[in-house]
Formats: C-alpha cells, structure tokens, sequence
C-alpha cells in the first residue's frame, strides 16, 4: 500500500541522516599520520575545517633529516650510505647522519617555457654560470643528538660529507 511504502521511504531517508551524521562525528577527530608536535594551529572553536585546507602543521618526531644543497661538481663523490658530520648553526651541536639520497632534479630558475608553454630565451644572457646547487638529503641519527638539544624545524647546519673508501 502506499502507506507501507512512505513508511519505507521515510525508514530509508532516515538511515541516510544517520549515515551522515555519524560521518560528520567521525570527522571531528583529527588523527596525527606520525609521532610528533603540532605547530601553526590554526583552528576555533566552531571553525568548520574542508578537505584540502591547511590548518595546522604536523613536526613529525622520529626520521629527523636534514637538506645540504651541494655544488653539481661535488655529486660524483656523494652516495647513499655515506657518513656525514653535522654541526648545527645554534650552539654548534654535533650530529651524526648519513646520505639518505639525491635530488633527481631541480627547477631552473631562467624559467624555459612560458606561461604558453613555448621556449622562452632571454634575449641577454651572463656567459659566466655558477654551478647548479642541488639537494641532498642527510638522515640524522637519533642515537647523535643529545638530550639538552633543541631540534627546530628549518635550522641551519654545515654538512661534511665523509666519502665511503673505493
């Protein structure tokens, strides 16, 4: 009958609501992908959150690394593997580390395409080129660091690679 039948209906639409609804619970935990500490929170009470949109920054605690942007004439002699020496700008604290790897590319800073994708070229160009810098990324042993040290994300460090023999 067609009672029977809005009953049904109005059953199923109620189903969907609760669905949602316990979607929507669901979605007012934020769950951390890592150990760590949050930083930038940029959130009130009542602040509604969509997907995509930053609004706080996660400082993960373990796997601690560190950028050295190296001369392209320096890459043959860096592999993964080898040890490196850091010594952190704040205080002079020293850590152990090892090449973790190799940018595999980097952008040009000339710019060669255009917004229209077509080959852009300056019509001057300085004849004298610096060697490109390119990153190379240095895990931080956590055995190396001491307890009193204050990691900070963005620190400055000199980085001295110690080439493995052979």
């Amino acid at each position: 009958s067609a009672g029977s039948q809005q009953a049904g209906a109005a059953l199923q639409q109620a189903r969907v609501i609760l669905q949602q609804a316990q979607l929507e619970l669901a979605r007012t935990e934020v769950r951390a992908s890592a150990d760590g500490t949050i930083t930038n929170l940029d959130v009130r009470v009542g602040d509604y959150a969509a997907a995509g949109q930053a609004r706080m920054a996660l400082v993960a605690s373990e796997g601690m690394w560190v950028y050295g942007y190296f001369e392209e004439t320096k890459l043959p002699k860096i592999h993964r593997g080898d040890a490196v020496d850091i010594r952190l700008m704040a205080g002079g604290v020293h850590l152990q580390g090892k090449v973790e790897g190799i940018a595999t590319g980097i952008a040009d800073a000339a710019g060669p395409t255009s917004s229209n994708l077509l080959a852009e070229v300056e019509p001057t160009f300085n004849w004298v080129r610096l060697a490109q810098r390119v990153p190379v990324r240095v895990s931080i042993d956590p055995a190396s660091v001491p307890t009193d040290a204050v990691l900070s994300a963005g620190m400055s460090a000199t980085l001295v690679i110690k080439p493995k023999a052979g």
